[in-house]
Formats: C-alpha cells, structure tokens, sequence
C-alpha cells in the first residue's frame, strides 16, 4: 500500500509538472516553507532561485543513507554550481545540536538550512530519508528521488544536466 501511494505521489507530481497553466512550483513550496539557518535566523527565500537549477534534498542525522549522499552533494556542488545548479540541504532533526554534530563528521559544501516547523517537508510529502527534488530553471519539480544508492548518480547527474541546457 505504501508504495502505491509513493507511486501515486510522484506520478501526480510529475502531472502537475507537465501543465504549464498551474501555478508555478517554487513560489507554491517557497510560500510554505519557512526554513532558517541552523542557527535560527531566515534563510533565503527559494523564489530567489528563479533561473537555477535546485537540487532539494531533505536530510537528517540518524539516516544512514544521507551519510552516504554528501559527498555525492558535495561534488554536484562543486561540479555544477557555474552552470547554475544550487544544492540545497533541507534538515529536519528536531534538535539543531544533533544536525550540527552530523554536519562536524560530515562537512557540507552546500547550502544548509532547516526545517523546524517540517511544513516544507509536509507540502511535499516527504516520506523517506533522505528525499531530493529536483527543481527547474522555471521553478517545476521535475524529478523527485527517494533514498540514496551510488549507482544512481549518473542519471541525476544527467537530468540535471538536461535542465540546466533547457531554455526558461
């Protein structure tokens, strides 16, 4: 049952991507999500993005999936933020101490920010550890990827390339 309704989340995601008459993307996520800095203050709003490719991946100390996913983060930071790819880190630990000890063991080139009310985590449904969106140059959702296993990086790394050619 669950993953029927996985299956059903991101084929109705991909649907909704598809109809360029809807609303757009970001400015829907950007208004539900009030996320800040580890240290509490606002972060940027995502609607600041606009133009970019987002890579939004919601993370959190006790997944040992996200371990392995950092340095794949890392170095799609590295390699792809001149083209216009912007990593996001998206935590959702409940104490901010717990995602700085990670962020000690596990240093982060990226963009870090959190979620403490989880309202972003909640208007996108994240149901696993760790989730990322992948978000176009128009602001879409365009790909969402539950889990982390190495052998898939290449087609991330594909798609993200295809929207970073796309024209807005």
């Amino acid at each position: 049952m669950k993953k029927i309704k996985q299956s059903f989340f991101i084929i109705a995601l991909l649907l909704l991507c598809s109809k360029s008459t809807l609303a757009d993307h970001l400015e829907q996520i950007s208004s539900a999500c009030d996320l800040k800095t580890l240290d509490g203050k606002p972060a940027a709003v995502l609607q600041e993005l606009r133009g970019k490719v987002v890579y939004m991946d919601f993370w959190a100390s006790w997944c040992p999936p996200c371990v392995k996913s950092f340095p794949f983060l890392n170095q799609l930071e590295h390699d792809m933020k001149e083209q216009g790819v912007h990593v996001i880190g998206v935590n959702l630990d409940e104490k901010v101490k717990d995602a700085e000890d990670f962020l000690a063991k596990h240093p982060a080139h990226f963009s870090i920010v959190a979620d403490p009310s989880k309202a972003c985590a909640k208007v996108l449904e994240v149901m696993a550890m760790p989730t990322s969106y992948i978000i176009d140059k128009k602001g879409n959702i365009r790909h969402v990827h539950q889990g982390f296993r190495p052998g898939e990086t290449k087609e991330l790394r594909a798609l993200l390339t295809q929207l970073v050619m796309e024209n807005p």
